[in-house]
């Protein structure tokens, strides 16, 4: 028999129950994700949070924000998404910028070495801010050997630059190019930078197959499916 009163148990039932209920109809992170930003590639999204999943099963602090790139995308159209996970709020979607020696409107060429000027893929930790040559900065920790792990190295920060405007991919059919930094819109660099700040992850995608089979924040199960998902253009999830 229950310890409680009929109509406070009838009650406590009835509570959980809808309790339960509206969890189920909470939809996942990526889908409430991908509804923010129709734009973005749901598989690339999905695969972003699988990274960083699987980023805090191996010992490294969860994060309130994250920033997408997806390199697949042309300089010319908006490839950037910073999400506040907590709020699930898209807050900037955005320009950006790839390497010299990257390609030219599209992204072909991506590398860890110092002087490459090339852009770097993977799981990225953000570190502090400074003023320097391109203004205020945001240093970045490559997270995975091999990959992106000469970041600090190589100076690859999120900084803003004249170069990443629409007027000039209107011009020459590219934005300008960077040194291999993700650099965006002067206007919104500060904002960007400090929603971006201290210890948030910044994921930069490519269907890079090397990378795609080594990197090590892709090997968790929800990251190996998303991995085979965005092999097979016919499998389900979007």
């Amino acid at each position: 028999m229950s310890r409680f009163p009929r109509p406070v148990a009838t009650l406590m039932l009835l509570c959980a129950g809808g309790f339960v209920a509206a969890h189920a109809a909470t939809p996942s992170l990526q889908d409430a994700l991908s509804q923010l930003a129709p734009q973005a590639n749901p598989k690339v999204i999905g695969l972003a949070l699988a990274a960083t999943e699987c980023a805090a099963t191996q010992g490294q602090p969860p994060s309130d924000r994250l920033a997408v790139i997806d390199y697949s995308k042309p300089s010319t159209e908006p490839r950037l998404w910073v999400f506040d996970l907590t709020r699930r709020k898209l807050l900037y979607h955005e320009l950006v910028a790839h390497g010299r020696n990257t390609g030219a409107n599209l992204a072909t060429k991506f590398s860890n070495t110092p002087e490459s000027l090339e852009s770097s893929l993977g799981l990225f930790r953000t570190l502090g801010t400074y003023s320097g040559r391109n203004g205020y900065s945001l240093r970045m920790e490559g997270l995975e050997p091999g990959t992106n792990d000469h970041a600090l190295e190589r100076a690859l920060v999120i900084h803003g630059a004249a170069y990443v405007n629409p007027a000039i991919a209107r011009q020459q059919g590219r934005i300008g190019r960077s040194y291999g930094c993700p650099a965006v819109r002067t206007a919104i660099a500060r904002p960007l930078i400090d929603a971006l700040k201290d210890g948030q992850y910044v994921f930069s995608y490519y269907p890079d197959t090397r990378w795609l089979d080594s990197s090590p924040y892709l090997k968790c199960g929800v990251g190996r499916a998303m991995v085979a998902q965005l092999a097979d253009p016919h499998a389900p999830g979007g």
